[in-house]
């Protein structure tokens, strides 16, 4: 195994990664920017190396200051974790060129899969059902005019690099088409330097649905699916397993052709293959080629670690998973808990925590990187902890998530937590009557 692994990352993530490390016996590099010195990422690991200041450019995005890190404390390996450089091909191939091992698929597939163009033809051709839309980038507005009419309305603008949202429009008829055209390149340029759009039929009333699954060179196994239809401007802020709206048929389904599809690509590490799903039917959406956020429902659930697995994976290039022995079992649910004010159409809420008591108890898991007394910054995303619940049904589910809520405890900053309380006793979470356009149109506050 390896002796010492570099972090690329910070938060909840860095944590989590050490955690892993530490149970196969690897010592731990964290990086950091000026804001980050006191983290609790920064605390845990063996070794820690400033790489910047609070700008992610300068830090977290800085990939020379994160070589000079390795070359300072001889780690042999990075984890990217996900977000800032986690899905940058360019990133992968640097580290790849410095006899370094990139913690997750080779530099080729991350740029394959990333491109949402590119990757919508590789699943296309490996049998997955896509969405209809266009089959390359989208130059010009005319372009998408004569597309928009063949389609027809309404229709989604997305950043071919993108995600998080980014770059991404709703087009409900033509006249409105020529402005959000303009602005979805223009915030494709601005957050991923690349302006190149495509356009795909817009559901109206979809689940969002993906599906996990641990890839070596010796097979490919899956590790279910996860429901994350509960999402506000594209961003998923509920996610469970099983799905509780696809029959036992739906689900093998699924899983069997997003297996087929990786194991052709010769996929190594952890991915999730994400999938629209409305009126009974799959279409193909994205491959995310790293950890999701939403890992830790599906390790609750299946009682798999995934990112030790990924680490085993990196250092031997085979997957220690057989499929027969993945039993999941009961119905888990994660909260994500967010530093943002809901009742503000979820306004950032930086700050210093001065109260923290999380939650604890039979079958609950809290993932995070908080403390009393720890920094909330405005610089980074504002997620900073996830409430993992399971229990032997969904409505077990639900009640044991609730009470960990309950007795979640954070002054000094606003959450989410409240909001979260709220969807869950909700008729439609409830009865799984929703889909991912649900809590745009529903007042919570």
């Amino acid at each position: 195994m390896f002796k010492k692994v570099l972090i690329a990352n910070r938060g909840e993530i860095a944590v989590r990664i050490i955690r892993a490390c530490k149970e196969w016996g690897i010592n731990t590099v964290a990086v950091h920017s000026d804001v980050d010195s006191d983290s609790m990422h920064v605390r845990l690991a063996d070794e820690s190396v400033c790489i910047g200041s609070h700008q992610p450019q300068n830090s977290y995005l800085n990939i020379s200051a994160l070589m000079s890190a390795v070359d300072l404390t001889g780690a042999q390996a990075i984890h990217p974790g996900y977000g800032f450089l986690s899905e940058n091909s360019k990133f992968a191939d640097v580290v790849s060129k410095h006899g370094i091992k990139f913690i997750g698929p080779s530099s080729k597939l991350i740029g394959e899969m990333g491109d949402k163009i590119q990757a919508k033809k590789i699943a296309k051709k490996n049998g997955l059902p896509i969405i209809e839309g266009s089959d390359g980038s989208i130059k010009t507005y005319d372009e998408a005019k004569s597309l928009c009419k063949e389609i027809g309305y309404p229709i989604l603008i997305k950043a071919a690099a993108g995600g998080g949202g980014k770059g991404m429009k709703i087009v409900e008829n033509e006249s409105t088409l020529s402005e959000l055209f303009s602005l979805a390149k223009n915030e494709a340029k601005k957050y991923f330097g690349n302006d190149d759009l495509y356009i795909e039929k817009y559901f109206k009333n979809p689940r969002h649905i993906e599906v996990q699954i641990m890839s070596g060179k010796n097979g490919t196994v899956q590790l279910g699916e996860r429901d994350c239809s509960v999402q506000r401007r594209h961003q998923k802020l509920i996610e469970e397993t099983p799905s509780p709206v696809l029959s036992e048929e739906q689900r093998a389904d699924l899983l069997n052709k997003t297996v087929k599809m990786v194991e052709n690509i010769g996929y190594e590490g952890a991915g999730t293959v994400e999938f629209i799903y409305e009126n009974g039917k799959f279409y193909f959406l994205e491959m995310n080629t790293r950890v999701q956020v939403e890992h830790p429902v599906t390790e609750v659930q299946t009682g798999i670690d995934i990112v030790k697995e990924q680490l085993w994976i990196a250092f031997t290039g085979n997957t220690a998973l057989k499929q027969k022995d993945i039993n999941p079992r009961g119905h888990s649910i994660e909260c994500r808990i967010n530093a943002e004010d809901p009742s503000k159409d979820f306004q950032p809420s930086p700050g210093t925590i001065s109260v923290c008591h999380q939650p604890s108890g039979f079958r609950t898991r809290v993932d995070g990187s908080i403390f009393q007394g720890c920094k909330v910054t405005p610089y980074y995303d504002s997620l900073i902890a996830k409430v993992i619940c399971k229990g032997r049904n969904r409505t077990e589910a639900i009640q044991r998530t609730l009470r960990s809520l309950d007795e979640f405890v954070l002054e000094g900053i606003t959450t989410t937590i409240e909001l979260h309380k709220k969807i869950l006793k909700h008729k439609k979470f409830l009865d799984s009557s929703f889909d991912t356009n649900w809590l745009g149109k529903e007042k919570f506050f």
